[in-house]
This record gives structure tokens, sequence and C-alpha cells, in this order.
């Protein structure tokens, strides 16, 4: 299990909140609507919590 975490969700995890980051950036640099980067930031934050939760599950797992 922990080899599938490590291999696979961690970083499709991490690869979720670089897209969403960069979405945000190009939005900020097009004068975007600021609903849209509101919308994105708070993606982006959810994504993190997310990602720290499956990194910190797969350390867990390799403990074990």
């Amino acid at each position: 299990m922990a080899g599938f975490m490590s291999q696979y969700l961690v970083p499709i995890a991490i690869g979720a909140v670089a897209v969403v980051l960069v979405l945000g950036l190009f939005n900020l640099l097009r004068a975007g609507p600021p609903n849209r980067s509101q919308k994105l930031m708070r993606m982006r934050v959810l994504l993190q919590f997310v990602a720290i939760v499956v990194i910190m599950a797969t350390v867990w797992a390799m403990g074990r």
C-alpha cells in the first residue's frame, strides 16, 4: 500500500496543487475576474491540505 501511495497518490496530489497554483497565477497575470482568483485560492488551500494528509499517510505506512 505504501508503494502505491508513494508512486501514484503523492505525485498526483502535488501535481494537482501545482496545476491550481499555475492557473491562479495565470488568472492574476491576465487580470482575470477576482471571483475566479478567490475560488482558485480556496481550491489550492484545500488541495494542499489533501496533499499533506496523503504525504503523512504515506510516511506512516512506510514506517509500519
